[in-house]
């Protein structure tokens, strides 16, 4: 019975050697969960973000507005009979000035 008993033991320690110890064990499965919860927090980011483009899309086919607000700031343009005023500041001038 002793020698039974000791059997089981030594293979309950050697199942739980593998189970925590191994390549394909506990240790790989919590890297693996991380390593999916990295991926899951990115693949949100970048919906997010493929949304706010999708709605600028939608916004630049359906409405002037959107396309004119993005000539103006990106290209600068303006609209005819408009005047542009560009205010250039001198490079010497560390902008605080002293009494």
């Amino acid at each position: 019975m002793k020698v039974l008993l000791a059997l089981l033991l030594v293979l309950l320690l050697l199942l739980q050697y593998r189970l925590w110890m191994a390549e394909d064990g506990v240790r790989q499965m919590w890297q693996l969960r991380a390593t999916v919860a990295e991926q899951r927090a990115e693949n949100a980011e970048l919906r997010r973000r493929n949304e706010a483009l999708e709605a600028e899309v939608e916004d630049l086919r359906q409405g002037q507005d959107a396309l004119e607000e993005r000539a103006r700031s990106d290209l600068g343009m303006i609209r005819e009979g408009e005047v542009f005023f560009q205010i250039v500041r001198d490079p010497s001038e560390s902008g605080d000035e002293q009494d």
